[in-house]
């Protein structure tokens, strides 16, 4: 292909094909992008969520609307289907905070549905009434049929974006924005107006538990708990949801992980109405306190959120951090609360104009010199010349416009004229005149005063609902339900849980979860960590296996074959990679493991050495908790000069006690604390 020409050889015409989805394609991109998916800073809705409140304000009387009347005028603004506004007004209402709902809108909790739009209402809140409109500072474009006029974007005194939140999925990116809390968001803004610091986190309409460890600024990852607890030890209630979670998805995550295995269960209901509730019930020998940490480590009960806070500013998508957010939607409060004011101005001073205007017209009788001129434009300009002496006294120069109106005075009203009642007037607008023009001398002051007003009329309504707190990875092993009997056949070599151990005095078993790792020791001084497997080979020469645990000591001697001496040393559970064989000693055909055993302290051996008649001794007490713990590959400290012949534990039960397997001569086999029965 041609990239100058955009031409395929064989396909006539095909560059002008390719050209034509290119830029079809930018188009629709562009579209989904900024029409669609990506909400806009200013006032932090989407299009269609924008065109909804537009409706309702237009429709607005004070009473409820059916849903199926307001989707229907909707769509005189919206180029799509009525389902997609459905679902946005339903999801806008949800919220509770722009949308007054009457009738049943589904619920949040459960993610039940809502009714059909012919059976439910909704209205604008007072907040969105004081907060949202002001047609004054409103730019209106065609709508996409030429019919009607639609808002570019409403000018919010709220800072919409964070505290709503948003998802969308457009051609090539995508958003997730966080809700926040409605009082700490106007904190907040207070704070930045005074020039002091501020630090805003989510706050989900589900409450639960969040870690903010890893939040950035509206980007990296926040970890979402739901809030459980334990009224009896065989009781567990979920009373908070986390993050983007429903009752119904819980329900469902426990569910599976009981059916495979990962915790256990009698019953799980759910009586979730205003305010979460789902019991779990558990069985005979499981207990709350253990089952909380399974649910944390294998449900939905714990979840990772990954929030990006892309919009759209400028008419151009880009992506930002709460707080430039807040700055934006701060600054652009403290304007437009300024455009306000000057309108509010321009209107009390017009009006102050006009009440002078008709109280000197009437008070000094200068309608007398119009009764004897005929002519309308004598008419004009008489009353506009004898109103030239009062030019000191009025706001501006008198235009046609005002004498017009003062002509328009029926003689009824001018005969029940009250001049004092209208000079009243009259210092009451002076009055409001000052109150504007101080407060446009310090619009900072002023837009704060503005804010504590939001909070003190609406703060009550909407507490903070997501407590945080710093909690710990649950460790999903430890969480497991040892539920799995791993077994070592020494005769076929195999180990795994579909082994079984058939003879106790040979065989080796143990209890584990299936996300357990497991520890080889082989007599060879040879060791290796696998995970949990139904089956597989490993010889018949293992010595010891059990489950792997952080900071486990092991106190072993062995005999380094190429030497033909003992030694003795302690260490701590290695460090491994999966699958890969590692050695405590130095390869040797003669080289073998005379005693292992795990244990910090009190582990104690009896050493027998080979006789001698020169020798006051033939055997060693070996005191383990002498010796320092050292690496894995250390040598170790040297037993004695002499050939040791065997070892035996002197700690703990007897053997028969223990129920150790037998090993070759000059063994003992150790007792495998961690695993009962090795």
């Amino acid at each position: 292909m041609s990239v100058e020409t955009g031409e395929i050889k064989g396909l006539p015409e095909s560059g002008k094909l390719q050209r034509l989805f290119e830029t079809n394609f930018l188009d629709y991109t562009a579209y989904v992008i900024r029409e669609r998916a990506i909400p806009d800073i200013d006032d932090g809705l989407k299009p269609v969520q924008r065109r909804i409140l537009q409706t309702l304000r237009n429709m607005d009387d004070g009473r409820f609307h059916k849903v199926a009347n307001v989707v229907g005028e909707t769509m005189k603004l919206h180029p799509h289907g009525d389902q997609s506004i459905f679902a946005a007004l339903v999801n806008l209402a949800n919220k509770e905070y722009l949308i007054e709902r009457q009738g049943n809108f589904g619920n949040i909790f459960t993610g039940d549905q809502a009714s059909a739009a012919r059976y439910i209402e909704c209205r604008l809140t007072p907040l969105a009434r004081e907060t949202l409109f002001n047609p004054d500072l409103t730019e209106f474009v065609d709508s996409y049929d030429g019919r009607m006029q639609e808002p570019v974007t409403l000018p919010a005194k709220l800072p919409m974006l964070l505290l709503l939140g948003a998802e969308g999925i457009a051609v090539g990116m995508a958003t997730k924005i966080m809700p926040h809390n409605f009082q700490e968001l106007l904190k907040a803004q207070i704070a930045y107006l005074r020039q002091e610091d501020f630090v805003l986190y989510p706050d989900f309409p589900g409450g639960g538990i969040i870690d903010v460890s890893d939040y950035d600024g509206g980007n990296g990852k926040i970890r979402c708990r739901a809030l459980l607890e334990n009224p009896d030890e065989k009781t567990i209630k979920i009373r908070e949801l986390p993050a983007t979670m429903t009752t119904q998805a819980i329900i469902d995550s426990i569910e599976k992980a009981a059916k495979r295995g990962k915790l256990k269960i009698a019953s799980i209901n759910d009586y979730t109405a205003e305010e979460v509730e789902v019991e779990i019930k558990l069985p005979r020998g499981v207990y709350a306190e253990e089952t909380i940490d399974a649910l944390y480590a294998f449900t939905d009960c714990e979840v990772s959120v990954s929030p990006s806070l892309t919009l759209i500013k400028d008419n151009m998508p880009c992506r930002m951090r709460v707080e430039e957010v807040l700055k934006h939607n701060t600054d652009r409060l403290l304007a437009n609360l300024e455009k306000e004011l000057r309108i509010e101005l321009d209107r009390l001073l017009e009006k102050m104009h006009a009440r002078k205007l008709e109280l000197i017209f009437i008070e000094e009788r200068l309608y007398k010199k119009i009764e004897e001129v005929t002519n309308y434009a004598e008419i004009l300009k008489t009353v506009k010349d004898s109103l030239v002496p009062f030019r000191n006294e009025l706001v501006r120069d008198v235009t046609g416009e005002d004498v017009e109106r003062l002509l328009e005075i029926r003689i009824k009203r001018i005969s029940r004229f009250d001049i004092n009642r209208q000079r009243k007037e009259i210092r009451t607008i002076e009055t409001a005149i000052r109150k504007v023009r101080k407060s446009l001398k310090d619009m900072v002051g002023f837009t704060i005063s503005y804010i504590e007003g939001l909070l003190e009329k609406y703060a009550e309504r909407y507490p903070r609902r997501s407590r945080m707190e710093q909690f710990d990875q649950v460790d999903a092993r430890a969480a497991a339900l040892s539920n799995l009997q791993v077994g070592y056949h020494r005769e076929s070599g195999f180990l795994g849980s579909k082994i079984k151990a058939e003879d106790k005095k040979k065989d080796l078993e143990l209890t584990c979860s299936e996300l357990d790792r497991l520890l080889l020791i082989f007599k060879d001084g040879l060791y290796r960590v696998v995970n949990v497997t139904d089956k597989f080979f490993i010889g018949s020469d293992l010595l010891w296996m059990g489950v792997v645990t952080d900071d486990q000591v092991f106190n072993i001697i062995y005999r380094n074959g190429a030497e033909n001496r003992s030694y003795v040393k302690r260490f701590k559970t290695p460090r491994f990679i999966l699958n890969r064989d590692y050695r405590l000693f130095p390869e040797h055909k003669r080289s073998t493991i005379q005693f292992l055993e795990p244990g910090e302290s009190g582990v104690r051996a009896r050493a027998s050495l080979v006789p001698s008649s020169r020798a006051r001794y033939n055997s060693l007490e070996i005191e383990f908790d002498e010796y320092l713990i050292k690496s894995p590959a250390a040598k170790g400290k040297r037993v004695s000069t002499r050939v040791v012949r065997r070892v035996s534990s002197q700690t703990g039960k007897p053997r028969e006690a223990q129920s150790a397997p037998p090993v070759l001569p000059g063994f003992v086999a150790p007792a495998n604390k961690g695993a009962p029965g090795a």
